[in-house]
C-alpha cells in the first residue's frame, strides 16, 4: 500500500472558482443575480462576464500574483469580481467601504496593489487615497465601476479628466474577446487566492492570506453547515468585503443559488426584498438583527428566512425577537483568520420542546465545530492545558482545521503568534466548554475587564442590558478605577418611541437585580446610537476612549451621568 503516489489526475488543485464553471451548466438559464429592477443577469451569463473581465485584467498587465483590489458595495460588478480577479491569477483583496482615505492608502501600499475596481460613488476617496502615496512608489491602476441608477452623461470624460481608466467596467466586459481565452489556474491549490485586512490600527495592518485550498473548504462546508439547499434566494445583507462574504460568493455558484444585491441596507429595504423576492436566506452581524427585529417595519414573514449571524454572540432576547417574525435563526462563530463559520450551534431535536427563552438562550450559544474543522478547543493561554468542561472556567479558543489562512501578509511574527508550532491557531476570543461539548464565547481576551481581580465578561452584562425592553443596543467597556482597576461602563441607545426614558439609576439597579455585584455597570452613557464598524461590530475601541474620558466630562453634556 506504501507503494502509491499522487498523480497528476487525482492531484487537481482544489479551488471553488471552478464551482462559477459548473453553475453555467447545470444553472446556465437560471437567474444568478438581481440588483434594483433593472439588472438581471443568468449563471451562463454571469460566467462569460468573470470570463471577459478575467481575461481584461491580463490584458492591462497584471500577472499570477499580484494584488488586485476592489473597493465596492453588494453590487453586481462586486460579486462578479469574486471570481474574475482570482480566474486571472490575481489575488483578490477586497477592502471595507467605510474606512477613510489615509487607512485606504496604507493598505494599498502595503499589498502593492496594481490594480483597483472603484465604485462611481466611492471615487472621490479612492482618489484622496492615492493622492497620499509617495512619490517613489507607482499607485495602482483605477478602474470605474459605472452604476445603473447615476446619470453617468453629467460627466461623460470622468475617467480621463479624474484619473481613472479610459475603459470603465463595463468598458473592460464590451471590448473583451474570450474566444481563446482560459482563465488561470492555481498551480498549486495552496498558492494564495485572497487576501482581506482585519479590523486594526494602521500603524500595523493585519493582512490575512488565504489560499484556493482553504477557501474551497470553507465553502464546501459553510454550505453543509447551514443545510444550504439547490437553488435558494440568498440576499446580501453581510459585505462582500467581510471575510468574502463568509464564503457564500462562491458557495452560491455552488448550488446555483440567486444573489439578490443590496447597494444599502436598512430594515425597510429587507422586508420589500423578502416579499419581492421571496428570499430564504441572508447572513448578518447581530446589529442586523437587532434592526430588523426592532424596525418600525417589522412584519411576520409569508414563509420563513434562515438567518445565520456571526461576530458578536446575538443577545437571546434578540434571537426571540426575531424568531418570533418568522426567521430561522442559527449563530454560529468565525473569523477572518478562518474565512467563514466554522463552529456553529447544531441544533437537537429534544431542545425544540424546551420553552422559547431557554431555546434562544442555547441559540446564543456558539456550538460545536463544524465538519470541514478538525479540531475545536478552550485552553489555558499559558500551558495549552483544556480547561474544564464545566461551562464557566474560561480559556483562549484554539483551531486547527484546513481552512485555515496561510498567514499574515508580511508579517511573520504575528503569523507565528497566532499559528503556533504546537499545531494550533489561536484566536485571542475567550470561551467556555459546556458539559454537553458545545463551546460558547465569553469575550474577546482584550474586552475582559479585571475588576478588583475578578473577570467580567462583557458579553454577559450586555447580554442582561438586552433583557431590558427599552433597550435597543448595548455595550460594556472596562473603565480605569483607582480603587478597583477597572469598573464596568455600559453605552446603551434605546428603542424608538420609549415614552419614559430611564435614568442611569434605573439601568444599574435593573443589573443589580439580575447580575453579581462586581459585574454591574458603575456608569452607563446613553447614546442615539452606538458605533460601528462596516460589518455591523460595534466599536468598542471608540467606546473605550469614552469611558476613560468620562471622569474629565462636564456634568452638562447630559449624555452621561454619575452615580
Amino acid at each position: 500500500m506504501d507503494k502509491f503516489k499522487p498523480r497528476l489526475a487525482n492531484s487537481s488543485p482544489l479551488t471553488p472558482l471552478t464551482f462559477l464553471e459548473r453553475a453555467a451548466i447545470v444553472y446556465g438559464d437560471c437567474t444568478s443575480i438581481v440588483h434594483n429592477t433593472t439588472t438581471t443577469y443568468t449563471w451562463s451569463e454571469t460566467y462569460t462576464r468573470c470570463l471577459k473581465i478575467a481575461s481584461s485584467i491580463l490584458s492591462l498587465g497584471i500577472k499570477r500574483g499580484d494584488v488586485v483590489s476592489v473597493i465596492a458595495p453588494n453590487i453586481p460588478a462586486m460579486y462578479e469580481l469574486q471570481f474574475a480577479v482570482p480566474m486571472a491569477g490575481a489575488v483578490l483583496n477586497n477592502i471595507n467601504t467605510r474606512l477613510d482615505a489615509r487607512t485606504i492608502s496604507v493598505l494599498l501600499q502595503h499589498c502593492e496593489s496594481k490594480l483597483v475596481f472603484v465604485d462611481y460613488y466611492l471615487r472621490s476617496i479612492v482618489l484622496d487615497a492615492v493622492s497620499m502615496f509617495p512619490q517613489h512608489l507607482t499607485a495602482p491602476v483605477l478602474v470605474l465601476i459605472e452604476d445603473d441608477d447615476a446619470d453617468m452623461e453629467v460627466e461623460p470624460s470622468l475617467s480621463r479628466i479624474h484619473g481613472f481608466l479610459d475603459a470603465s467596467y463595463e468598458g473592460l466586459v464590451k471590448k473583451s474577446n474570450i474566444d481563446e481565452f482560459e482563465w488561470v489556474r492555481p498551480n498549486n491549490e495552496w498558492d494564495p487566492m485572497t487576501l482581506n485586512y482585519t479590523s486594526g490600527t494602521t500603524s500595523s495592518p493585519k493582512g490575512v492570506v488565504h489560499s484556493h485550498r482553504s477557501l474551497f473548504i470553507i465553502t464546501f462546508d459553510s454550505l453543509v453547515n447551514w443545510s444550504v439547499p439547490k437553488q435558494p434566494i440568498y440576499l446580501w445583507t453581510l459585505p462582500m468585503f467581510h471575510s468574502n462574504g463568509w464564503s457564500y460568493t462562491w458557495g452560491m455558484a455552488a448550488v446555483g443559488g440567486t444573489n439578490i444585491c443590496l447597494r444599502r441596507v436598512d430594515a425597510g429595504i429587507i422586508y420589500a426584498c423578502v416579499g419581492l423576492h421571496d428570499v430564504t436566506h441572508m447572513c448578518g452581524a447581530p446589529v442586523v438583527l437587532n434592526m430588523i427585529a426592532n424596525s418600525s417595519h417589522a412584519k411576520s414573514l409569508k414563509n420563513p428566512v434562515h438567518f445565520l449571524t456571526g461576530g458578536a454572540p446575538p443577545p437571546a432576547t434578540v434571537v426571540l425577537r426575531t424568531e418570533s417574525l418568522g426567521f430561522v435563526v442559527s449563530h454560529g462563530y468565525g473569523l477572518t483568520e478562518v474565512a467563514g463559520v466554522v463552529v456553529s450551534c447544531a441544533w437537537k431535536p429534544m431542545w425544540n420542546a424546551l420553552p422559547a427563552t431557554e431555546r434562544a438562550k442555547l441559540k446564543a450559544r456558539q456550538g460545536v465545530r463544524t465538519l470541514g474543522m478538525t479540531e475545536v478547543d478552550v485552553v489555558e493561554p499559558e500551558t495549552g492545558v483544556s480547561v474544564k468542561k464545566d461551562g464557566s472556567s474560561m480559556g483562549e479558543i484554539v483551531l486547527r482545521g484546513g481552512c485555515l489562512m496561510l498567514g499574515y501578509l508580511k508579517n511573520p511574527e504575528g503569523t507565528s503568534r497566532c499559528l503556533r508550532e504546537n499545531g494550533w491557531l489561536y484566536t485571542g476570543d475567550v470561551g467556555v466548554m459546556h458539559p454537553d461539548g458545545y463551546l460558547e464565547i465569553k469575550d474577546r481576551s482584550k474586552d475582559i475587564i479585571i475588576s478588583g481581580g475578578e473577570n467580567v465578561s462583557s458579553v454577559e452584562v450586555e447580554s442582561v442590558l438586552y433583557t431590558n425592553p427599552v433597550v435597543n443596543e448595548a455595550a460594556v467597556v472596562a473603565k480605569p478605577d483607582d480603587y478597583w482597576g477597572e469598573t464596568p461602563c455600559a453605552f446603551v441607545s434605546l428603542k424608538e418611541n420609549v415614552r419614559k426614558k430611564p435614568r442611569e439609576k434605573d439601568i444599574i439597579e435593573f443589573c443589580r437585580a439580575r447580575l453579581p455585584h462586581y459585574m454591574v455597570p458603575k456608569n452607563v452613557v446613553f447614546m442615539d446610537e452606538l458605533p460601528k464598524t462596516a460589518t455591523g461590530k460595534i466599536q468598542k475601541f471608540s467606546l473605550r476612549d469614552v469611558a476613560k474620558k468620562i471622569g474629565m466630562l462636564p456634568q452638562a453634556a447630559a449624555v452621561i451621568s454619575r452615580m
